[in-house]
């Protein structure tokens, strides 16, 4: 037998035995299970963004995993079998993928994207935009929806006109700074945001992986401010914090 089908199998007997013997599996359900899922999924992309591959095998496992406790669960209250939701996406892709198990030609990776568009539309989808999940952090759900948009053809075709989009909802957010209500500041703030978002796009930059390399940069040079404060930061001006800071960017260390 394939080792990974032996593996694979191992896991799913597992999980087997522990839903039968063990308190706190028998216990879950899918609700239980939803925010572990959430916390397994942001633990696998802390370790992408960290380029951690054995971080990656170990939350790769652990949502396999989850996975499996869905279906056993599923498979208890007669819903679907592990069976049935492995052929189920394996037909679903089978069918998506024309270019490869059909006739159907695509040179590029945008003539991919516009065909499993298409084919979702035949399948009975109402909608391009069907699917983007709405619990979907706000950032990662500005790119879906671009990008879905875009394999119909609403997109633009050059780069620049972008950029003159993000400059034009940057001048609408200071207009409404300076005349509106807190109601049309917070709106122009999130046109910016989107149309930064679909700048990212274009400049094919994820937009929340290079956000959350920022926000571990940061974290990283104000706990060196807190490390080598020689007083309270409550008793410190931003011109010491600041030489600090600039102190850590360098990657020196004036003596005390």
């Amino acid at each position: 037998m394939d080792p990974k089908a032996i593996a694979f199998m191992k896991l799913v007997g597992i999980m087997d035995d522990l839903r039968e013997k063990c308190p706190w599996d028998k216990k879950q359900t899918i609700h239980s299970l939803r925010k572990l899922t959430i916390e397994e999924t942001y633990e696998l992309v802390d370790a992408i963004i960290d380029d951690d591959y054995k971080g990656i095998k170990e939350e790769v496992g652990d949502l396999f995993l989850h996975l499996l406790f869905y279906s056993k669960i599923g498979t208890e209250k007669g819903e679907f079998t592990l069976e049935e939701a492995l052929d189920h996406i394996s037909k679903k892709l089978i069918n998506r993928h024309p270019h490869i198990y059909g006739n159907v030609e695509a040179k590029t990776d945008e003539d991919v994207k516009r065909n499993w568009e298409q084919i979702k539309l035949a399948e009975g989808k109402k909608s391009v935009l069907e699917g983007v999940p709405n619990s979907l952090p706000a950032m990662i759900k500005a790119v879906r929806l671009q990008e879905k948009t875009a394999t119909v053809g609403f997109e633009w075709d050059d780069i620049k006109d972008v950029w003159k989009k993000v400059l034009e909802e940057k001048t609408e957010l200071e207009e409404a700074v300076e005349n509106s209500s807190q109601a049309e500041i917070e709106e122009e703030f999130g046109d910016l945001l989107f149309a930064l978002i679909n700048y990212a796009r274009f400049l094919d930059v994820d937009p929340e992986a290079a956000l959350e390399k920022i926000n571990k940069k940061f974290k990283y040079r104000f706990e060196y401010i807190e490390s080598n404060a020689t007083k309270d930061l409550a008793d410190m001006s931003l011109e010491e914090m600041d030489q600090l800071w600039n102190e850590c960017k360098k990657g020196t260390k004036t003596s005390s």
